[in-house]
């Protein structure tokens, strides 16, 4: 069986080990294969990055759960009273990644022993959560939980809860966060509405990328282009940011 350091890449300030080798499209994997998933872990922006640069991954989206109202805006869920959270669903292919994965992935990319989580509801509409399908997705979640906290000194106050409302879909200018600061990449592939920020494989892959820490990006983008096909404009655009990071890259040596 695969490792977790050789089926995933960590947040980089965890690990600066290499990440994606390849890229495999949804377009290309049976439906059969794809399995969604979703969690809760503080800002979705940085959650949704940080599952987008996982080998097995195909897309991700960032939005709400857990509440009453039906298709609340982010303003509502900020308000604290709707009973929503922010969350990502996860598309990934079972294949590659099995789900005990994915949920180690999901403790490594945020703090789950944050006590201001359990002021969700009265403080916050923040929170970190798994919601489980069915019941091996819940065993498997908690069998996560107890080999994650075994290693912490702090009580985890994560909940894994039961998947028993609809995910919203958050509006497009909170989709792909990282991916959208850069304007020229992003413009560069032509995605305009929600669904096609959420559906594309390149968008979810870029934005995890994008989320890192600024020299990590020079060597992972390098890998990205190489690996992957894309619209020559959007490799244009890539090969200018890896030109401008390394220059900064360089003028910070120099001045050390």
């Amino acid at each position: 069986m695969l490792s977790l350091k050789n089926m995933y890449k960590l947040l980089p300030q965890i690990s600066d080990s290499p990440m994606i080798s390849e890229t495999t499209t949804n377009d290309t994997i049976p439906p059969e294969f794809l399995t969604e998933a979703v969690f809760a872990g503080g800002s979705f922006w940085g959650l949704e990055a940080a599952f987008g640069r996982i080998e097995g991954v195909v897309k991700t989206a960032t939005g709400y759960c857990g509440g009453t109202l039906r298709k609340p805006s982010y303003r509502e869920v900020c308000e604290g009273l709707t009973g929503h959270t922010e969350a990502v669903k996860v598309i990934y292919d079972r294949r590659r990644i099995p789900y005990k994965f994915v949920c180690d992935i999901f403790w490594e990319s945020h703090d789950p022993t944050n006590k201001d989580y359990l002021s969700f509801g009265l403080n916050t509409h923040q929170r970190s959560a798994i919601f489980y399908s069915n019941e091996k997705e819940r065993k498997e979640a908690q069998e996560s939980k107890i080999r994650r906290q075994m290693k912490l000194n702090k009580r985890i106050v994560t909940k894994i809860t039961p998947s028993d409302t609809d995910f919203f879909v958050a509006e497009n200018q909170h989709q792909k966060h990282y991916l959208q600061k850069k304007y020229r990449v992003c413009e560069s592939l032509g995605l305009r509405s929600t669904d096609q920020f959420v559906e594309s494989n390149i968008a979810c892959k870029l934005n995890g990328i994008l989320g890192m820490e600024a020299h990590l990006i020079i060597d992972e983008l390098t890998i990205f282009l190489q690996t992957q096909e894309m619209p020559m404009q959007t490799k244009l655009a890539c090969e200018e940011m890896i030109e401008e990071l390394s220059k900064i890259k360089v003028e910070k040596t120099q001045i050390l």
